[in-house]
């Protein structure tokens, strides 16, 4: 197996750096393909500086799934997997990976992420939609045969978020397996100084409503499981403000943004859904565009 290893990367150099000597540890015979798109903290050059990264591809998108899509275009091998910038494989991540994808076209492994009172994990989700039975996978830890990749035209460049879970419907649908092995570990490191992350409630829903009405069409489950999404996080909401943690016109806001990213997604889903009418359903793939690199620095 010849497998390469893309790595999308924004502002995180020094993180990207400790992924990079990780990756070299423990598969020093991988094609390594680092995206950058674009950063502003000197990560071209620690990049070009190191003599273990294969191909350096700079954007100027700064979204994950042109990112994925760049890599894909570069890599040269077999397989091809995903690694986040600010997460390092850990000693037996290539065991995991050789040995998933002898099961399955992709495999998917945990994140363990170190916290003061001990360290965190994921087991494999799985959901059956419309009747078809989903595996989601780890988009920040996750290797494909490359055949799989091809078969899925890469990732839908329309998301800004939710990509993998979009990738894992059309997986689905075409009928490439899922496999989950516990060897294949990534390790983040616990932020003592790190704040929360402002949520985008509108393209949080946008993205869902897309995905599921590009993958299943208009119809009642698909709405049914927006809206559920909704009134859960309505209600946890509503809890915050009632702790003070969040004002009520902030509430509303963040409603009218929930349904304004409905609206959009589904309607969006259901038009990119006629437009690629295939078990693909990827109008926004690899194959659709030709100018995502605005420099290539390639030292095989």
């Amino acid at each position: 197996m010849d497998l390469s290893v893309v790595v999308p990367t924004l502002n995180g150099r020094d993180r990207l750096a400790t992924s990079l000597d990780a990756l070299a540890e423990a598969a020093p015979e991988a094609e390594v393909v680092v995206v950058n798109g674009p950063s502003a903290d000197g990560t071209t050059g620690m990049v070009r500086d190191r003599d273990d990264v294969d191909v350096l591809i700079e954007l100027s998108d700064r979204t994950l799934n042109v990112a994925r899509n760049a890599g894909i275009e570069a890599a040269s091998g077999d397989a091809i997997a995903f690694v986040r910038y600010d997460v390092a494989v850990e000693e037996q991540w290539l065991d995991g990976v050789t040995a998933g994808l002898d099961e399955a076209a992709v495999v998917t492994g945990p994140s363990h992420q170190t916290l003061r009172a001990g360290m965190t994990t994921e087991t494999l989700e799985r959901r059956t939609i419309c009747g078809r039975d989903v595996t989601y996978f780890n988009g920040d830890n996750v290797a494909f045969h490359r055949d799989a990749l091809e078969e899925l035209d890469g990732f839908d460049e329309y998301l800004q978020t939710g990509g993998a879970r979009d990738a894992a419907h059309r997986l689905a649908e075409t009928g490439y397996g899922v496999t989950w092995q516990p060897t294949m570990s990534v390790r983040t490191e616990y932020e003592a100084d790190g704040g929360m992350k402002e949520r985008d409630w509108g393209w949080k829903y946008r993205a869902l409503g897309y995905r599921l009405a590009k993958n299943y069409g208009f119809r009642p489950t698909v709405v049914r499981r927006t809206l559920k999404h909704a009134r859960t996080d309505a209600i946890a909401t509503a809890r915050d403000v009632i702790r003070g943690n969040t004002s009520p016109t902030g509430w509303i806001g963040t409603g009218r943004d929930v349904i304004a990213g409905i609206a959009t997604g589904i309607s969006d889903g259901v038009v990119a859904r006629a437009r690629d009418r295939s078990s693909t359903r990827n109008p926004h793939g690899c194959s659709k565009r030709a100018d995502r690199a605005v420099a290539k620095y390639d030292w095989r």
